[in-house]
C-alpha cells in the first residue's frame, strides 16, 4: 500500500511539474503577436561614374531588357549608383557631410515599385532654406549634414542615381536630356531618357572631383561625402485612444474690455477675502473693497464718549484691474479708542476711474484677448507613429510666435491620405538621422484631404522653435503642407485646414491674421543678420528666403488664408 502510495505521488508530481509547460503560452506567445516595425535607413555612397559603368541590366519605362541601347559615356565628374535590389524603402534623399556646403548641381532619381516598374527621371531639389537657423547649435552641431529635398517613391526596392555638376555638357540622349520629370513625379521619360540614361557605380573612391567636360567648360566641385538615403517608414504603430488625436475645441471665452467707469460688464460680486485676487473666468479680479463684516465695536469707557471725525476714515480703493463693484468706503475702527482730534491719517477716497494711459492698455489687452478661435481636430504625434527614441530629448522655446510661415514639403504629390502618416515618419526620419536635426522640421503638417498633424515636439500651444526658415526660426512656427505647389493647385480642403490652425495658434499670441509685424533676420541669402524685417503674419517661406517655397499655386492662396483665419477670430 506504501509502495502504491508513494508511486501516485510520484506521478501527480511529475505531471504538475510538467503542466505549466505545456499550457502557460506567455513568452512564445507574445513574440508571435506582430509588432510594428520601427522604419530604417539605408545609406548608399555615390560614386564617380566609369564609362563602362553603366548596370545595362536595368532597362527605363517601355525598354528591353534583352538588347539594350546604346549609351553614350557619362561626364568624368558625374557621381551615381545602381542599386537594383535593396531592401524596401519609400523616401529617398541626398546627402553630403557638410551643412554650409553647396550642392552645385543637379541629383536625379528614378526608382522601381515593388513588383512593377521603374520611374521616370525625377529630380530632388535644393533643401538649404528649410533647416535649422545659421547660429543654432542644431545646425553647428557635429551630426548635422546638408541635404536635398526627400521625394516620397511608394514601395520601392530598386533605385538608380546620379548628380551632375554644374558646367558639365550631356551628351546627346544621356544626362540632363533623360529627366522628363519633376519633385511631384509628374510627366515621363524625356527624349533619350530611357537606358541609355542608366546611372552605375564605379570602383573611385569618394572626393570633390572636378573635371573638364566634352565642350571644355569647367565643371562645379560637388560636396564630399554625398550619399543616397532610402528611408523606410515601417508600419503605423496603433497608440492608445486617447493620444491619438486632439479633439476640435471652441473658442475661449471672450474677456469683455473695461468700461469708461473701470468696471467689466457683467462681472460678479466675489466671496474672497480682501488681500486675496482671484481671477475669474472674465479677467477680472475679484477683490474689491467693500464693508467690512465685522461691525465697530462699542466703547468700552462710558466716561469719554466717542468722537466722530468730521469725516470717515477711508481705505484706498484702487480696484486690481478695475473691479466690477464701485469702491465703497470702510467703517474706521477708531470707533473703539475714540480720538479727541479728527484722524490725520484719513486718506481721502480715490477716484474710481482709472489713468487714461492705463484704461486705454487694459482695453487694448482685452480686445486683443477677446479675438480667439477654435482649436482644430489635430493628429498628434502618437496618432502618426512618431518614434520618441530618434529624436533629442528636451525642447526649445521662443518667447512668442509672431509670424507663421507656409511651406510644401517638396515630397510630391503621389501620395494617399492614408499613407500620410508614413510621409511623415519618413521625412521624421530623413530631417534627424539623414540631416542629423534634433527633431522633426515643421511644427504642423497638413496634407492633401485637409488633416492637421502635431510636427516637432514640445506643446501644440506653445511658441516650439522648429527647423523650417532659415534665418527666422525664432518667434516663429512653421506649417508645411505635403506636396508640391510650384505646378500643381492645392486641394481646398488643405487651404482651409491652414486657416483654421493659424486662426488658432495665432489667436493664443494675439496676432492679427491679416495684419504685420517685424522678426529680425538670424542671416540668409535675401536679408543679412539682424535686419528687421517687415512680415505678414501669415507668411509664406519665400517672404524670409529667396526660394520657390511654398510653390507658387500655394501661395497665391494665403491672400485668402489670412481672410479665413480672420473671420474665425471673429474680426
Amino acid at each position: 500500500m506504501r509502495a502504491y502510495l508513494a508511486s501516485s505521488i510520484g506521478v501527480a508530481c511529475t505531471a504538475a511539474l510538467a503542466l505549466p509547460l505545456a499550457v502557460y503560452p506567455g513568452p512564445a506567445h507574445a513574440r508571435a503577436a506582430p509588432i510594428a516595425a520601427p522604419g530604417s535607413t539605408q545609406s548608399l555612397p555615390l560614386l564617380p561614374l566609369a564609362a563602362d559603368g553603366l548596370d545595362r541590366s536595368v532597362t527605363a519605362p517601355g525598354g528591353d531588357a534583352t538588347a539594350p541601347a546604346p549609351a553614350p559615356a557619362p561626364a568624368p565628374a558625374d557621381r551615381g549608383i545602381a542599386a537594383p535590389r535593396v531592401r524596401p524603402f519609400s523616401l529617398v534623399g541626398v546627402v553630403w557631410d557638410q551643412p554650409s556646403a553647396d550642392l552645385r548641381g543637379r541629383v536625379q532619381v528614378r526608382t522601381r515599385a515593388v513588383g512593377g516598374a521603374w520611374s521616370p527621371w525625377r529630380e530632388l531639389l535644393p533643401y538649404g532654406d528649410e533647416a535649422p537657423d545659421p547660429d543654432s547649435p542644431e545646425l553647428r552641431g557635429v551630426r548635422a549634414h546638408g541635404g536635398t529635398a526627400p521625394l516620397w517613391v511608394g514601395a520601392s526596392d530598386g533605385v538608380q542615381a546620379r548628380v551632375r555638376p554644374e558646367g558639365v555638357v550631356a551628351g546627346d540622349g544621356g544626362g540632363g536630356a533623360g529627366a522628363g520629370a519633376g519633385a511631384d513625379g509628374d510627366g515621363g521619360a524625356g527624349a533619350g531618357g530611357g537606358a541609355s540614361a542608366d546611372a552605375g557605380a564605379g570602383a573611385a573612391a569618394d572626393g570633390g572631383a572636378v573635371a573638364d567636360a566634352g565642350a571644355g567648360a569647367r565643371a562645379a566641385a560637388l560636396p564630399s561625402g554625398l550619399r543616397l538615403e532610402l528611408i523606410d517608414p515601417g508600419e503605423t504603430p496603433a497608440p492608445p485612444p486617447h493620444r491619438a488625436v486632439l479633439r476640435a475645441l471652441p473658442a475661449h471665452p471672450a474677456h469683455p474690455a473695461p468700461t469708461a467707469g473701470g468696471a467689466a460688464p457683467g462681472a460678479r460680486p466675489s466671496a474672497e477675502a480682501p488681500g486675496k485676487p482671484s481671477w475669474g473666468p472674465s479677467g477680472v479680479s475679484r477683490r474689491s473693497a467693500r464693508p467690512s463684516p465685522r461691525p465697530s465695536r462699542p466703547s468700552i469707557r462710558p466716561s469719554k464718549p466717542p468722537v466722530k471725525p468730521p469725516w470717515p476714515s477711508v481705505r484706498p480703493s484702487w480696484p486690481s484691474r478695475w473691479s466690477a463693484k464701485p469702491s465703497s468706503p470702510r467703517p474706521s475702527r477708531s470707533s473703539a479708542k475714540p480720538l479727541p482730534y479728527p484722524s490725520t491719517h484719513a486718506t481721502p477716497a480715490t477716484p474710481s476711474t482709472p489713468p487714461v494711459d492705463v484704461l486705454a492698455e487694459e482695453a487694448t489687452k482685452a480686445n486683443a484677448a477677446r479675438y480667439s478661435a477654435p482649436r482644430p481636430s489635430i493628429v498628434t504625434r502618437a496618432g502618426w507613429g512618431a518614434d520618441e527614441k530618434i529624436r533629442e530629448t528636451g525642447h526649445v522655446y521662443s518667447k512668442t510666435v509672431k509670424v507663421a510661415f507656409i511651406h510644401h514639403t517638396v515630397t510630391g504629390n503621389k501620395y494617399s491620405c492614408s499613407q500620410a502618416p508614413s510621409v511623415l515618419r519618413s521625412i521624421y526620419r530623413y530631417h534627424v538621422k539623414s540631416l542629423g536635426w534634433r527633431d522633426y522640421g515643421y511644427n504642423f503638417t497638413i496634407d492633401k484631404c485637409g488633416k492637421i498633424y502635431e510636427g516637432r515636439s514640445g506643446g501644440v500651444t506653445k511658441a516650439v522653435r522648429g527647423a523650417h526658415t532659415l534665418g527666422f526660426n525664432t518667434n516663429s512656427m512653421g506649417v508645411a503642407v505635403l506636396g508640391t505647389f510650384s505646378a500643381k493647385k492645392p486641394s481646398a480642403k488643405a487651404v482651409k485646414a491652414i486657416a483654421k490652425l493659424t486662426a488658432w495658434k495665432l489667436g493664443l499670441f494675439k496676432r492679427n491674421p491679416r495684419g504685420t509685424t517685424h522678426l529680425v533676420s538670424g542671416g540668409g541669402n535675401k536679408y543679412k543678420k539682424g535686419a528687421n524685417v517687415k512680415l505678414h503674419v501669415i507668411a509664406g517661406h519665400r517672404d524670409g528666403f529667396a526660394t520657390e517655397c511654398p510653390g507658387k499655386d500655394l501661395y497665391k492662396k494665403l491672400g485668402s488664408v489670412r481672410k479665413t483665419a480672420a473671420r474665425l477670430q471673429g474680426r
